[in-house]
């Protein structure tokens, strides 16, 4: 019979060993400590299991003592799920339709107004894959660093110093290279240009210490999971600010409907890449140079609970008045100093056309919905390749810019490679007027080409006398437009023959009196007064 001591130590023995192996699990899986979270669930009946098996092993064999723990453990199994269940039963969307909807707010917009006119210095030509490719191909010059490192796949887009770009940090290539590397840590990060395609290997002043490949304590996730044991971390980014000094920016959740749903976003966790400070703000307050609060998942769910839910659950199936959804697909824009996650909206009802678009500011979600009627983003993709069809090229999901005022599609055409070969803008009012090129000169060329013989509407029209400082003519597909620079004015003159017959005789310096359409950047001239 073994004595009330030796019982004691069995017992402490299995609790000790119970608790180490619990403590490596969490170590490993790093489950949020939080009762809003399936992974606490499945941690919590991992802990509950593991300690039953302790005290079988360590502790006792006694039916009765294991029909006890058993029961307990059982218990206290059933009561956490059941807490679980209930919470997710009084926050199924058929209860709170209304609030889903209202998770995210739209604002109805003027395209004119509310979005600038493009600026081709800082219109993206550059998608995900094409920023691998080209990212690989850099890291592949340097021989000392491919032996040692590859290149974390994430090519996060930001906006730095109001360009669009995407950055991404270098990873160690395995185990062997982290033990070698890490007391040094990762020098360099991948900055992709997607404006001018240019990419750099970036030299940091400080080497990366914290990262997805790094291991034990430098692990970014446990890093954070042991700084914020409760938080529900949604989506972690590698960032850059205004200097170029790395962070990674965490986005934490909770919910907002019912008990356990319509997860968004409550706080923002910013951790020095280098020195691993780390410092947690509220969705209100995250310095402005961070550019990625919101996942674009989250904000496509939202997007769709908007759009199915504002008549009620019964109504997106039955009846359907009012109900949309997002389009297949998103982009991302760069406006200001912000990202801007970009995608039409379409009536469940109908095929092949978007009511509007919505742009999502990814820092502070403001939503602002135009109502212009378009051809779907699928239909300008299909439009572009054919007409390119003879090549086989690819079209990449396109973004809508603002054109003289005009939504516009603007997208890249890829080879079999992944290497960009051409560019194309279409009309997303009438998607069968596209126009391509192997620059975006050369399509911007050919577009102002087929509108510039539109209709015109009279009250739009200005008049202006110009001095003519550079005239070229420009023959598209058997039609003469002249382009004209102008002392004074940074707008580009696009008059067709017919605007005057006195066209092939003007000479630099000479005066002219012109009528046409101002477009900000583009005047199209309608006639020229003799």
């Amino acid at each position: 019979m073994k004595s009330k001591f030796s019982i004691k130590n069995n017992f402490v023995l299995a609790t000790i060993v119970a608790l180490v192996i619990s403590f490596i699990v969490f170590y490993i899986y790093l489950p949020p400590i939080n009762l809003y979270s399936i992974d606490f669930y499945m941690f919590l009946t991992v802990v509950v299991i593991v300690f039953l098996l302790s005290y079988y092993v360590f502790f006792t064999r006694n039916k009765k003592d294991v029909f006890k723990f058993s029961k307990i453990g059982i218990g206290i199994l059933a009561i956490g799920w059941g807490i679980f269940l209930i919470m997710n039963l009084f926050s199924l969307v058929p209860f709170h339709a209304r609030r889903y909807a209202n998770i995210i707010k739209k604002e109805d917009g003027i395209f004119s107004e509310d979005v600038e006119q493009v600026d081709f210095d800082r219109i993206p030509v550059v998608d995900r894959d094409t920023a691998v490719k080209l990212g690989s191909r850099k890291m592949g010059e340097i021989e000392d660093l491919v032996s040692q490192y590859d290149i974390d796949q994430t090519y996060s887009q930001a906006t730095v110093n109001g360009k669009p770009m995407r950055n991404t940090p270098l990873i160690y290539s395995d185990i062997i290279k982290w033990l070698k590397n890490s007391k040094n840590g990762i020098p360099y990060y991948i900055s992709v240009d997607m404006v001018e395609q240019d990419v750099e290997l970036k030299k940091l002043e400080k080497p990366i210490k914290y990262s997805f490949s790094d291991k034990f304590s430098r692990d970014i996730k446990r890093h954070m999971r042991f700084k914020y044991p409760t938080a529900l971390i949604d989506e972690i980014n590698f960032e850059t600010d205004d200097e170029g000094h790395p962070f990674w920016v965490a986005s934490t959740v909770k919910p907002t409907v019912g008990l356990i749903g319509g997860m968004d976003a409550n706080s923002v966790i910013v951790v020095d890449a280098v020195t691993g400070d780390t410092n947690r703000y509220k969705v209100g307050d995250v310095p402005e140079w961070i550019d990625r609060v919101y996942s674009a998942d989250r904000i496509v769910e939202q997007l769709t609970w908007n759009g199915r839910l504002q008549g009620g659950f019964i109504n997106q199936y039955f009846g359907q008045r009012g109900v949309t959804e997002p389009t297949d697909g998103y982009n991302y824009l760069s406006l200001g100093n912000d990202i801007y996650l970009y995608t039409g909206i379409t009536s469940v009802l109908a095929d092949e056309s978007n009511i509007g678009f919505v742009l999502v500011n990814m820092r502070t979600k403001e939503t602002k919905f135009f109502p212009v009627s378009s051809a779907d983003e699928k239909s300008a993709m299909a439009s572009a390749e054919g007409a390119v069809q003879e090549k086989g090229y690819n079209a990449t999901f396109p973004i809508l810019i603002n054109l003289y005022n005009r939504p516009t599609y603007f997208l890249s055409l890829k080879d079999n490679a992944g290497l960009i070969k051409t560019f194309a803008f279409i009309d997303a009012q009438n998607y069968q007027n596209v126009a391509t090129g192997s620059t975006i000169e050369q399509a911007l060329a050919i577009y102002d080409s087929t509108n510039i013989d539109r209709e015109i509407d009279e009250s739009a029209l200005e008049d202006m006398e110009i001095t003519v400082r550079e005239i070229y003519p420009v023959t598209i597909e058997g039609n003469t437009s002249y382009f004209i620079r102008a002392d004074g004015s940074e707008l580009v003159f696009v008059a067709p023959i017919k605007a005057s017959t006195k066209l092939p005789f003007v000479k630099i310096g000479d005066k002219l009196n012109v009528t046409g359409e101002n477009l900000g950047t583009q005047f199209n001239i309608n006639s020229i007064k003799d």
